[in-house]
């Protein structure tokens, strides 16, 4: 079997995303020769198809090994280039770490990546519930974030801290801004909500039995991701990033009050308004036309919880209002007759 001249092999492995020390590996140069051809404008000459040389594949110490190498990666995907190393040169391989590293890179089986499915649901039927974790001046903050699934409304507050008592209550307040409670709750693995998740072995979700009180309280039913499948919970994961670069990126804020005061205005002003570009439609819309009438009723009261502690206080992270100073001003003048007059 023949190959292409090295230029156009060296344009189709940078395609690849192959690193400059893997391309002169595989094409027998060195790196010094990749870098010359790429700052001299090479790849970017024409090349005439009757003057490319072909030329036989170059052998390595390695080739011996390589239905080795197959066999062992076949069997087991996971195995390491340097467990790999130690085995090949058992068997009398006398060649380098880097050129094994090379070919395993380029044989090693890739699984395909699971499919992430994307669901809708109907009006009222489920909300999505995440924090993301913030970071500001006076100190760690942790947004709540509640994502409506038909209309992909966003309410969102900040809070000190991640306790289940400040789920409950930022969950009471984004209640009341709906107007209502759906159906279902869609949480990661909340140690707040659930204590166990027993699904990977054949079990079910053990859910903590303050939390399950506070749902029956408000009427919605827990549902939660199964482990290390967060992507299922997607509505609300983007709109963290969504969060991150449109609200909290360039502006400040003179504290946590001040936080959730310019949060609400956003959520009013731009993210409920802005044209969803899974839906095609502004979130306000689509929830006041179709979803809002499909909510489950408020509760008659907020949830009293009889075993959660009260939350310690937080310092507060407004910013101190100095004091104004009057200072005495005089002219000039003043000073020189005070020097005048000095004994």
């Amino acid at each position: 079997m023949y190959g292409w001249e090295p230029r156009v092999l060296l344009r189709h492995y940078l395609e690849q995303g192959l690193s400059k020390t893997a391309i002169a590996e595989r094409l027998g140069i060195s790196r010094r020769t990749v870098y010359d051809w790429l700052a001299t404008g090479q790849l970017d000459r024409d090349v005439d198809p009757t003057t490319i040389i072909r030329y036989p594949p170059r052998r390595t110490q390695l080739d011996p090994y390589h239905a080795l190498i197959r066999e062992r990666l076949d069997t087991y995907p996971e195995l390491t280039a340097v467990r790999l190393f130690e085995e090949v040169r058992a068997a009398g391989y006398a060649g380098s770490l880097t050129q094994l590293k090379v070919y395993v890179r380029r044989v090693r089986p890739r699984p395909e990546p699971e499919p992430v499915i994307r669901f809708e649901t109907p009006p009222g039927h489920q909300a999505q519930v995440d924090f993301a974790e913030v970071h500001l001046p006076w100190g760690k903050r942790f947004a709540l974030m509640v994502v409506l699934g038909y209309s992909r409304l966003l309410w969102l507050q900040c809070y000190p801290r991640q306790t289940m008592r400040t789920l409950m209550r930022g969950l009471e307040a984004a209640f009341q801004s709906f107007g209502g409670v759906p159906a279902h709750l869609l949480f990661d693995q909340l140690k707040a909500v659930v204590i166990d998740d027993r699904r990977p072995q054949g079990g079910r979700v053990f859910e903590n039995p303050e939390f399950l009180r506070f749902a029956a309280h408000w009427g919605f039913r827990i549902r939660a991701c199964r482990p290390y499948r967060a992507q299922t919970k997607g509505k609300v994961e983007r709109p963290v990033r969504y969060l991150r670069q449109s609200f909290l990126y360039g502006r400040s804020f003179a504290g946590d009050a001040d936080l959730n005061a310019q949060a609400l205005h956003w959520l009013a002003m731009v993210a409920n308004v802005r044209i969803h570009a899974t839906t095609k439609e502004q979130p306000a819309v689509r929830f006041e036309r179709d979803e809002r009438v499909t909510l489950r009723p408020l509760a008659p009261r907020p949830y009293h919880s009889l075993v959660l502690p009260p939350d310690r206080p937080v310092p507060t992270a407004e910013r101190p209002v100095v004091p104004r100073v009057e200072v005495e001003r005089r002219p000039l003048s003043a000073y020189t007759d005070l020097v005048e007059v000095s004994p």
